[in-house]
């Protein structure tokens, strides 16, 4: 993909890969450019969402972003907190997460996933005004929903190894399971 191709994609939106009732709905920060470009999902390669996806034993093989469909098939679905794509998550303003989870609060109510991870415990801090707020299960809930803000899976986030990604999607996947 040339440069001009990914700058083209800027403020695009990716679809919901979403259903009623799913055990667990991925949430991004916003898509990136080739995932806008794309219309894909944690689309970038560097990206760690669908390894640690498979690692911890949410899915059986290794998805690549093109097969996000199938997620369905395994009771998961992705949205994203922000719509509008940008090269990096700081391109938006504190007020476009803030309306983002307010968006996100009615896709949540309306689909009513058991779980809502939020990757990327940043953006949860500011979309939903939770200042103190930790990686791992939240007090908060969106009606019945129960919210588990994960790390960021962006290879940018190099604080959480792969491994350590990978275990905190398994938290998450014994939590979703013992619903």
């Amino acid at each position: 993909m040339t440069p001009e191709e990914l700058q083209a994609a800027r403020d695009r939106t990716v679809p919901d890969v979403i259903a009623g009732g799913l055990r667990v709905l991925f949430c991004g920060i916003n898509p990136g450019l080739l995932s806008a470009a794309t219309g894909h999902h944690f689309a970038r390669p560097g990206n760690r969402f669908w390894p640690a996806l498979h690692a911890s034993g949410f899915t059986p093989t290794r998805l690549a972003p093109a097969e996000q469909g199938r997620l369905l098939e395994f009771g998961l679905g992705i949205t994203n907190v922000a719509a509008r794509a940008t090269a990096r998550a700081d391109e938006l303003s504190d007020e476009e997460l803030r309306e983002g989870g307010r968006l996100l609060t009615d896709r949540v109510l309306l689909h009513r996933p058991r779980w809502l991870a939020i990757a990327g415990i940043t953006a949860y801090r500011t979309a939903f005004g939770e200042r103190g707020a930790r990686i791992g299960p939240q007090e908060r809930r969106l009606g019945d929903t129960r919210i588990w803000a994960l790390p960021n899976p962006s290879g940018l986030n190099a604080h959480w190894t792969p491994a350590t990604l990978a275990e905190e999607f398994g938290r998450l996947r014994v939590a979703a399971e013992d619903d």
